[in-house]
């Protein structure tokens, strides 16, 4: 063949097709074979990387077959450690050098190349004991005498530590059955680096960490353990040294609930031996359960626990108990936790558990948080939480963590986040002590006779109350006052307690000091006032005003805003309402007669007083006034103005225009009717003080429907200004008020009862001598009934343990259960009149001067500078001067009589006789001075003859006024 032949030369015709083919049939030739060169050079490359593949393969069999048979050649030493090592995850050459390697020491054969070698292999021996490889138990044997020898152990551990090492042994243990032989070496490899390594070194501090987020968060882990080895992991276990643990990402909420569960079961054993790790125990444990949910573990049913009322919450609720003081985010839906976990969580809030705890805690900040976590997460068992501190440790709390503390001290450094420290301590020691008082009486409270040597004393001396309270104080007004602009965020790190919870636990503690102050004071009057500049309480005043103004409660309730968001709407509202002491006692009268004058302004309403046009006219019978009022005001908006017109008992209508006095005659005779004890609604206590009765009488719809009648006119009166003769129990005021103190209270329902429940609490005989039950005894017309306290209460003996529990369930019952229906239509008549955030201003006493007046002594010079004349008398005329000379000689029995019998109130209006409506006048009667002087109460008139001798005019007066006679209804 020519070298320049043309066989080879592709072959182009410039010519076009010889065949006659069109244009696209050229393109789609060309297309289909430039597809096909493109296939052959894909296959041709395809081809190639097969051959390759395959030649590797080959060259890595004979490599393989090469290396195993160096292996085979010299299994233990370094040439056949080193084709271990290429062999990789050669399971037969792994099973084989173990098996050889158990046979033999190794001590001589430790160079440095053999320690690389062994650290290599002790990982692939560790992974695949992790997967439970079939020759598992020989691998870990092998690594526990690798980690365990005293020369390859520090090694050969540094290098797995750095490779995941409690990773794998939490998989090998999790892959294991219960009964399998691995668990010999397997749990000594577990504990191995708290042996090699000093406590002071990374690895040491590393392993401790790796040890809690791996190994302990291992579901039921005591469970999974046989004994021998479960007794030989726990007396091996680190505990005492988590001082040293450090901070790690605490696992899933699974993870977490195990890793607490096992701590319950590991450590409570050594509690006495963790000494200075006790803190570091108590923060992980508190770490964990602030990442749980609100009452994770609370039982989806359960029975009610009577505990203490939260401050705002009705009295009347079936559970009183304790709430927890926090609001989070909405709650995480736990997994399914397995029974034996739940059995053990459980155990963590129980008395017996914390009171341990509290023994070796030494009253430490740490163990204060961890209260406080532990009460979040169990709501239901918040009593055994506060009972660990009431229990001895109230004093040490105050003076080792409140009393130094800058928290309080002054109000306008609350929100600082210097004082985040200070929280936890106050906020325990505020519920703990709210919580104590529900059961402390009077004389343990001021340490008086014998009570003052018993456990039950107060904790805390008078002094040092007055400063905590001051410091409380400081706290709640900060936090109704701080700025609304600023985020609320947490109260400290650490403490999951929103501002607004701060506050609530603040403020309820606060408020049960004062009541007890309030009845019986122990620091000055000005102690409980944060504003007394003027200028400071002239501007709350007026912005009180502007946003009870523009707050309608009643509307933005119902457009889903929460009581506590309208508190951040109107910070002084929020301040009236709970600690209405800060501000001083008249500015707050003022205030309420503010509300009202503007409430009757927005209402179109005028002054009751005045003469308006169309006011509604009312016809009473004089024999019937209660039942009139009753029929015929039931349907009248009582804070309008209607005329009154009394009709005779031959039916005719008595002359006059009701002018004002004619409607306080009606509304005096009314009140004297309607709160009258033998009608059934009402009964007294020894001090003369009103209660709904209890009776069943006293429950049915009518009954009811006359105790919210009597609301409605008690509310008139209050609306209106005008001073009822009557005094309430200071229990039923304080239901009223929503601040209900059951063992305060008792006594002034039932002393006998009281005396005998304080009897109980500090006995310390045979409680099976008084044949106890959670009963009580309902006597009615003759007939007794037992009622069950609690379910099947007759069952159910009263003990030392329970004690407190049947204390607080019967003053609850007689205070509240026994008058709730009553009650309840009291106050829902009393609200249509009156709001009740008015009223929330004051406390049980500030609201009964409100309605009768203040029970202090009677002003003449205060009552002479506020009194009108009639007829012939001036403020100069003799008759005048004679009568203020004789009457300013009276006693305060004689001065309150003279005022009983010109205005139907023995006591004074409570900002002076300046409030007096109409004001007190004196009018002549005649020139005959054997006449007695007369009065209209109606109109507040003393009707006095013209006495000229001093004598005389005291001797009338006094008779007129002592013997109730004179009552004039002209």
């Amino acid at each position: 063949m020519s070298l320049f032949s043309d066989e080879k030369k592709r072959k182009i015709n410039l010519g076009g097709s010889s065949s006659g083919a069109s244009p696209s049939q050229l393109r789609n030739q060309v297309r289909q074979q430039r597809e096909l060169r493109q296939q052959q050079k894909l296959q041709a490359e395809a081809a190639t990387k097969i051959q390759s593949r395959w030649r590797r393969t080959q060259a890595v069999e004979h490599l393989r077959i090469d290396l195993r048979q160096g292996f085979e050649s010299d299994v233990t030493g370094i040439n056949g450690m080193r084709c271990l090592v290429l062999l990789g995850y050669d399971e037969d050459a792994l099973g084989r050098w173990c098996s050889t390697m158990l046979q033999q020491d190794w001590s001589s054969s430790m160079t440095d190349s053999w320690l690389v070698l062994a650290r290599q292999l002790s990982a692939r021996l560790l992974i695949s004991a992790a997967n439970n490889k079939p020759n598992a138990l020989l691998y870990l044997q092998v690594l526990d005498r690798l980690v365990q020898h005293p020369m390859s152990g520090p090694h050969v551990l540094r290098y797995l530590l750095a490779r995941n090492y409690y990773t794998h042994l939490a998989k090998s243990l999790l892959a294991t059955p219960k009964m399998a032989p691995v668990y010999p070496p397997l749990i000594p490899l577990i504990t191995t680096p708290f042996r090699t390594f000093p406590t002071s070194s990374p690895e040491y501090r590393a392993s401790l960490s790796s040890l809690f987020s791996n190994i302990l968060v291992i579901d039921v882990l005591p469970n999974r353990l046989p004994l021998k080895a479960l007794t030989e992991f726990t007396s091996k276990l680190p505990l005492a040294r988590m001082d040293l643990l450090e901070p790690f990402t605490l696992p899933p909420i699974e993870s977490s609930i195990n890793l607490l569960s096992n701590l319950l079961t590991f450590a409570p054993p050594f509690y006495p031996a963790l000494k200075t790790a006790l803190p570091a125990y108590l923060t992980l444990l508190t770490s964990v359960l602030n990442s749980l949910p609100v009452g994770a573990f609370e039982p989806t049913s359960q029975d009610k626990v009577p505990q203490q009322q939260t401050w705002g919450q009705d009295s009347d609720d079936e559970d009183i108990t304790v709430r927890v003081v926090a609001e989070f985010t909405q709650p995480v839906r736990l997994p399914d936790i397995d029974p034996r976990t739940s059995k053990r969580l459980q155990s963590l809030p129980t008395p017996v558990h914390l009171s341990k705890l509290a023994t070796y805690a030494k009253n430490s900040l740490e163990f204060v948080r961890f209260l406080l976590a532990v009460a979040t997460v169990w709501p239901s068992q918040r009593t055994n939480v506060l009972s660990v501190v009431t229990q001895g440790w109230m004093r040490e709390l105050y003076r080792g963590y409140i009393r130094g503390s800058n928290l309080g001290k002054d109000s306008s450094t609350v929100l600082s986040p210097s004082n985040a420290d200070g929280w936890p301590a106050i906020l325990l020691l505020a519920d703990a002590y709210a919580q104590m008082l529900l059961t402390m009486g009077d004389d343990e409270f001021f340490g008086t006779g014998d009570a003052a040597k018993t456990r039950t004393a107060n904790p805390l001396s008078l002094d040092e109350l007055t400063s905590w309270t001051r410091q409380l104080l400081n706290i709640s007004f900060a936090l109704y006052w701080r700025d609304r602009e600023g985020a609320l965020g947490p109260v400290s790190v650490g403490l999951r307690v929103s501002w607004d919870s701060a506050r609530d636990v603040v403020t309820r503690c606060l408020v049960a000091i004062h009541e007890r102050d309030s009845r019986r004071p122990f620091v000055r009057p000005d102690h409980w006032h944060i504003l007394t500049d003027a200028g400071d309480v002239q501007g709350f005043v007026e912005a009180a005003k502007y946003e009870e103004e523009n707050v309608d409660l009643g509307e933005d309730l119902k457009a889903g805003r929460s009581r506590k968001q309208l508190v951040e709407l109107s910070p002084r509202l929020g301040i009236l309402n709970n600690i209405p002491f800060a501000i001083p006692f008249d500015v707050r009268v003022s205030m309420f007669r503010a509300f009202v004058m503007s409430d009757r302004q927005r209402a179109g309403y005028n002054h009751p007083l005045m003469f308006p046009r169309d006011r509604s006219l009312i016809r009473i019978r004089r024999e019937h006034i209660a039942q009139d009022g009753f029929d015929r005001l039931e349907t009248i908006d009582l804070k309008t103005n209607f005329q009154i017109e009394f009709e005779d008992q031959w039916g005719q209508v008595e002359a006059g225009i009701d002018g004002g006095g004619v409607f306080k005659e009606f509304f005096t005779c009314l009140c004297k009717e309607v709160f009258d004890t033998d009608r059934g609604l009402w009964l007294t206590n020894k001090q003369q003080e009103l209660y709904p009765s209890p009776s069943t009488y006293a429950k049915e719809s009518h009954s009811l429907s006359w105790y919210r009648f009597i609301g409605r006119i008690l509310g008139k009166a209050m609306y209106d200004g005008i001073l009822v003769d009557v005094a309430f129990a200071p229990f039923f005021l304080s239901k009223l008020l929503g601040r209900q103190s059951l063992l305060d209270d008792l006594a002034s329902l039932d002393e006998e009862l009281w005396r005998n429940l304080m009897f109980l609490k500090h006995f310390d005989g045979d409680f099976d001598a008084l044949s106890l039950t959670f009963t009580v005894s309902q006597d009615e017309f003759g007939v007794t009934r037992n009622v069950d306290l609690v379910p099947n209460g007759s069952s159910v003996a009263v003990s030392r343990e329970n004690r407190l529990q049947y204390i607080l369930l019967m003053a609850h019952y007689k205070l509240a259960k026994q008058i709730k229906l009553q009650s309840d239509a009291f106050f829902e008549g009393m609200k249509e009149i009156v709001q009740p955030r008015w009223l929330k201003m004051f406390n049980q006493q500030e609201v009964q001067i409100l309605i009768g007046g203040v029970d202090s002594l009677v002003d003449f010079g205060d009552l002479r500078a506020n009194t009108n004349y009639g007829g012939l008398y001036d403020d100069d005329s003799p008759y005048i001067k004679l009568f203020w000379s004789v009457v300013e000689t009276f006693d305060q029995a004689e001065r309150r009589a003279l005022l009983r019998f010109a205005t139907s109130c023995s006591r004074p209006p409570l900002l002076g006789f300046r409030e007096l409506v109409p004001h007190f006048c004196i009018r002549d009667a005649g020139q005959d001075e054997m006449r007695l002087p007369t009065s209209s109460t109606c109109v507040n008139l003393l009707k006095l003859p013209m006495y000229k001798n001093p004598r005389i005019m005291k001797d009338k007066l006094l008779k007129a006024i002592m013997a109730g006679a004179g009552f004039d209804l002209s």
